[in-house]
């Protein structure tokens, strides 16, 4: 691996139980790469997330994070470290508006004191502006800075993908993990999605671990992808690498990642 490791993981795996979700798995990811991670329903995906990011803890096998090790952090010492995601399943703060959606991620960041926020000296309100225009220039990224005084629940659910980014990038992340963005999106959308990903990705410098079973947006954007099945690692390389792996022909039936 080259110098410019930002994550590996070695031998990690996870059991809960007699069940062995995740087993013996390698990934490293170097400074600015955008790579993907698929596998079939259950292949152990999102709980392999879940261990990059604290939610799970590894009984198996170490993570380290830019040279820190991972193992036994919770989740919000993982994100203070500089690692950010999204969620299968869309996890915002529904009556909460879409401006403070994005500013709970800013608070993360936030450098006046609890003693000036409960006191109101200058300093706190000093940083609630920095925060509220910080956060309205994510919203721009996204095109919904018209929408910030709406109730996060009231947007269309491309929207509400969309804010869910924002959000994960309003926290200054290193590494940003994508699970399944392009999930419930219509064609357009999804177009539209691979080239703000792009797009971000180059803007912010950022390296990007994506989760996705639409093959077309995977082999489009990413330079290097995992396949997991059963959830072990069977397969990494190129996308035209992955595409003629009879290994993961087999996982897929020799459906979509042949297309």
């Amino acid at each position: 691996m080259t110098s410019n490791l930002l994550i590996k993981a070695e031998n990690v795996g996870i059991q809960f139980g007699g069940l062995k979700a995740v087993q013996n798995v390698n990934l490293y990811l170097n400074s600015g790469e955008l790579i993907g991670l698929i596998g079939p329903n259950g292949a152990g995906k999102t709980t392999t997330f879940n261990m990059l990011t604290g939610v799970y803890q590894p009984t198996e096998g170490t993570i380290t994070f830019d040279g820190k090790k991972l193992n036994g952090l919770k989740p919000f010492q993982v994100t203070k470290l500089g690692i950010s995601r999204t969620f299968q399943n869309i996890r915002l703060f529904k009556d909460l508006s879409v401006l403070d959606n994005v500013k709970v991620a800013n608070h993360n960041l936030a450098k006046h004191s609890l003693f000036a926020s409960i006191f109101r000296l200058p300093s706190h309100f000093a940083g609630e502006a920095k925060m509220e225009k910080e956060s309205i220039e994510f919203l721009k990224i996204f095109g919904l800075d018209i929408y910030k005084d709406e109730l996060a629940k009231n947007l269309p659910y491309g929207m509400q993908r969309r804010l869910e980014i924002a959000r994960a990038l309003a926290a200054n992340p290193k590494l940003l993990l994508l699970d399944e963005p392009a999930a419930g999106m219509n064609p357009q959308e999804t177009r539209e999605l691979m080239e703000l990903i792009a797009f971000i990705r180059k803007e912010f410098g950022l390296t990007i671990l994506l989760i996705e079973h639409d093959m077309h947006l995977v082999m489009g954007i990413c330079e290097r992808i995992y396949v997991l099945d059963h959830g072990q690692l069977i397969a990494d390389g190129t996308p035209e690498e992955i595409r003629n792996n009879p290994k993961v022909i087999e996982a897929y039936l020799g459906e979509e990642v042949i297309d």
